[in-house]
C-alpha cells in the first residue's frame, strides 16, 4: 500500500503543533522526574538503586502511563514522517523539542506544585494536566493510501468469501451440517434416555419449557453451518495476519544496520537516560552547596536538549550530511561526557556537562530519520515500535543500575564509567555496521575471463 505524497506543509503544519504538545505534556513530566526523585529518597527511605526504579519505570516500560506514552511518541512521529519529506528533519526536530520545552518548564513547576500542595497533590495536578492530550490527538489525521477508496461496508454474508484462504467452502458447510445432524441425533437419544429412566418427561418440560423434540428447519442448520465456516476461516485469516507480522519482523533483523540501530538504542538508553533522572543528587552527592544553583541542573539538561533536537533536526535536512554517521557521532561524544563526570566537583562543571549532554540527548529528533532511511517510510511504524519497546527497557533498566552502583560503592564514579562504556559501545557498534566497507567485501569480484591459449600441430618434416 502507498500512501500519498508527502505535501510537506498545509496540514501538516498542525500536525506538528499537535505533537509538540502532545510530547510536551505526555514527557515533561517523566523526564523531569529527578526533581520529584529526591522527594521520593525522603519519603520512603530506601536505597537509591530501589527508588530509582519508581522514576525509570514512569519513563520506560512496566507502568500504565508510560504505556501511553509510548503509543503517543509513536504515533507522533510516524504521522510526521508521513506529512514531511523534503523537511522531515525541521518537523522532527520541531516536534521533539515538545518534550525538551516540558522537562525544563515541569522541572520548576514540579519542585513548587510539591512546595504548595505536596508530593500527593503535585502528581495529581500533573495527571489532570496531561488529559489535555485528547484534544491533540482529535486533530491527528492520517494521510489515505493513493489507491484506496473509502472502505466498503461489509455483510457477514460476504465475509466467507472474502477471508477463504483454502477453496473448500462447500467441504466445510457439509461437515459443519453433519456434525449438527450428528448433535442432533446425540441430543434426541439423550432425551429418550432421560424418558425412560428415573427422570419423568413431565418434570423436564415444566423446568426447561424451551425444549422441543423437533429438528431445527433446515434452513437454520445451514444458517449455524456457515456461521461456524466463517468464524474458522475468520481464525486461519489471523494467523496467516500473525505469521506475516513475524515474517516482516525477521526480515527487519536480516538488515544489519537495523540490527545495530536497536541494540545501540538499547545501550544508549541503559547509560544515557540516568543524568536525566540523578544529576540532582548527583550535585547533592558532591557536596555542591544550594546556594550555588543558579538553575536547576534538569533545567540545564531540558533547554540544550531543545536547542540540539532543534538544529540536528536542520542538518538532517542537509543533503550532504549523512545522517546515521551524524547519529554515531553524538553517541560516541556523549559516551565520552558521560565518562567525565566523576571529574565534576563543582556546580560550574556540572552544569556544562549537564549542557553537553543536554544537547546530544537532542539525537532524538534524527532518531526516526535515520530509521525512516534505514528500513523505508512503509515499514517505519513496525520498525519504530520495535526500537521504541527495546528504548524503554532501557530506560527502565538504566537508573537502578546507576543507583545500585552507588548503593555498593557508596559513590556515583563507576556507575557513570559503567554508562560511558555503554553508549560507548552502542556508537561503535553501529559505526561497524554503517561502515560501507562491509557492503564491499560482501560483492563478489568479477571473474576473470579464460586465457585462451593457441596450439600448433609440430610438422612430421
Amino acid at each position: 500500500m502507498e500512501l500519498k505524497k508527502s505535501p510537506d506543509g498545509g496540514w501538516g503544519w498542525v500536525i506538528v503543533l499537535v505533537s509538540f504538545f502532545t510530547q510536551f505534556l505526555c514527557y515533561g513530566s517523566p523526564l523531569a522526574v529527578g526533581v520529584l526523585y529526591i522527594e521520593w529518597l525522603d519519603a520512603f527511605g530506601e536505597g537509591k538503586g530501589k527508588t530509582a526504579w519508581v522514576g525509570s519505570l514512569a519513563s520506560g516500560v512496566g507502568l500504565l502511563a508510560s504505556l501511553g506514552c509510548g503509543l503517543l511518541y509513536t504515533a507522533t512521529v510516524t504521522i510526521t514522517c508521513q506529512y514531511f519529506d523534503d523537511r522531515r528533519g525541521l518537523a522532527l526536530g520541531l516536534i521533539s523539542t515538545g518534550s525538551s520545552v516540558g522537562l525544563f518548564i515541569y522541572a520548576a513547576l514540579q519542585r513548587m506544585l510539591v512546595e504548595f500542595y505536596g508530593l500527593d497533590g503535585c502528581l495529581l495536578i500533573v495527571g489532570a494536566l496531561a488529559l489535555n492530550i485528547l484534544a491533540c490527538g482529535s486533530l491527528m489525521r492520517p494521510l489515505q493510501s493513493s489507491d484506496c477508496s473509502l472502505p466498503k461496508k461489509i455483510v457477514p454474508e460476504d465475509l466467507p468469501d472474502r477471508y477463504s484462504i483454502y477453496n473448500e467452502k462447500g467441504k466445510n458447510l457439509e461437515e459443519n451440517i453433519n456434525i449438527l445432524d450428528k448433535s442432533y441425533s446425540s441430543e434426541e437419544k439423550c432425551k429418550s434416555t432421560l424418558a425412560n429412566g428415573d427422570w419423568k418427561q413431565e418434570s423436564l418440560l415444566h423446568k426447561n419449557p424451551t425444549v422441543t423434540h423437533t429438528k431445527e428447519p433446515e434452513t437454520y442448520k445451514k444458517k449455524v453451518a456457515e456461521q461456524t465456516y466463517f468464524c474458522k476461516q475468520l481464525a486461519k485469516r489471523k494467523w496467516q495476519l500473525y505469521k506475516n507480522y513475524c515474517g516482516e519482523t525477521l526480515a527487519l533483523f536480516k538488515n544489519k544496520v537495523f540490527s545495530a540501530l536497536f541494540i545501540a538504542i538499547l545501550l544508549f538508553d541503559i547509560g544515557g537516560f540516568p543524568p536525566s533522572l540523578l544529576m540532582e543528587d548527583v550535585a547533592r552527592s558532591s557536596n555542591v552547596k544550594e546556594e550555588e544553583f543558579i538553575m536547576p541542573l534538569i533545567s540545564i539538561i531540558g533547554i540544550m536538549t531543545a536547542v540540539g533536537k532543534l538544529l540536528l533536526g536542520i542538518l538532517a535536512d542537509f543533503k550532504w550530511i549523512n545522517t546515521l554517521y551524524l547519529y554515531v557521532a553524538t553517541l560516541i561524544i556523549m559516551g565520552l561526557a558521560l565518562c567525565a563526570i566523576p571529574f565534576a566537583k563543582s556546580y560550574v562543571t556540572l552544569a556544562l556537562l549537564s549542557s553537553i549532554l543536554g544537547f546530544l540527548t537532542g539525537n532524538w529528533s534524527i532518531f526516526p530519520y535515520v530509521t525512516t532511511k534505514t528500513v523505508g517510510i512503509e515499514k517505519l511504524a513496525h520498525a519504530y515500535g520495535i526500537l521504541m519497546f527495546f528504548a524503554g527497557l532501557g530506560n527502565s533498566l538504566g537508573p537502578p543500575i546507576v543507583g545500585w552502583f552507588y548503593d555498593w560503592t557508596q559513590t556515583y564514579d563507576i556507575a557513570f564509567y559503567f554508562s560511558g562504556f555503554c553508549v560507548l559501545l552502542g556508537g561503535f557498534i553501529l559505526l561497524l555496521a554503517a561502515l560501507p566497507y562491509w557492503d564491499t567485501c560482501n560483492k563478489q569480484l568479477p571473474k576473470p575471463a579464460p586465457t585462451t591459449f593457441l596450439y600448433k600441430v609440430a610438422s612430421n618434416v
